[in-house]
């Protein structure tokens, strides 16, 4: 079993900063890809950032330049810093990862969710 738990959302304005973390625990071997969705009123889930073990990072391009994530291997955390946040960005924030767990069997996880909302 494994378990990835968000933290760090809320309401900003727009031109503001917030950071999103996830912690992952469980039973695993190791993590390699995590992620980062989000998924707006009406809109479909969109993948926002990505990160591999080794640190290779990847963006959607609406957030290039203002969302930066990173992940603490030791820690088994991944976390987004959001800064010059617009409306557009107002979305629930899922974090996803890819397990190794034991005899090599993947497995694929999400976090429940966490509430950006960007509004004056």
């Amino acid at each position: 079993q494994v378990q990835l738990v968000e933290s760090g959302g809320g309401l900003v304005q727009p031109g503001g900063s917030l950071r999103l973390s996830c912690a992952a625990s469980g039973s695993f071997l190791r993590i390699n890809a995590m992620n980062w969705y989000r998924q707006a009123p009406g809109k479909q889930r969109e993948l926002v950032a990505s990160i591999t073990s080794s640190g290779g990072t990847n963006y959607a391009d609406s957030v290039k330049g203002r969302f930066t994530i990173s992940r603490d291997n030791r820690k088994n955390t991944v976390s987004l810093q959001m800064n010059s946040l617009k409306p557009e960005d107002t979305a629930v924030y899922y974090c996803n990862a890819d397990f190794v767990r034991y005899f090599e069997i993947t497995y694929n996880a999400w976090g429940q969710g966490t509430q950006v909302t960007v509004s004056s």
